[in-house]
């Protein structure tokens, strides 16, 4: 383990560089493409940070290559709070990434369904 500062924000925090499966940015789903110009750790707020952001740009596409992209992380039922959903007045409320992953719509109006259905 090692202590470093997010090249972000300078928060302190511990990368495991030594055994990457064991760090908590490998639970992370891989949905930012690979930079070249990466050379150190960002925290895990920065992280989902940019990980949101880029997800934003794939919110202006059409619906089916947003349900394309999506499609390839359909079984990872790993819930990350402020990816797929936020809390709430103490409840969760699923982001459209969470929804886009399902691949499809429930017509139960839900808040942040990128379908389109409204009730």
């Amino acid at each position: 383990m090692t202590q470093t500062n997010c090249s972000q924000c300078n928060t302190v925090l511990n990368c495991n560089v030594n055994n990457i499966t064991a760090c908590w940015c490998n639970q992370l789903p891989a949905i930012l493409p690979l930079d070249a110009t990466a050379i150190s750790c960002l925290c895990q707020t920065c992280t989902l940070n940019k990980i949101n952001h880029y997800l934003e740009a794939l919110y202006t596409q059409p619906i089916k290559d947003q349900i394309a992209f999506a499609k390839a992380f359909k079984g990872n039922d790993n819930l990350i709070e402020e990816l797929d959903y936020t809390m709430q007045n103490g409840y969760m409320v699923f982001s459209k990434w969470f929804f886009l992953k399902r691949g499809t719509c429930c017509k139960n109006g839900c808040k942040n369904c990128p379908y389109g259905f409204r009730k």
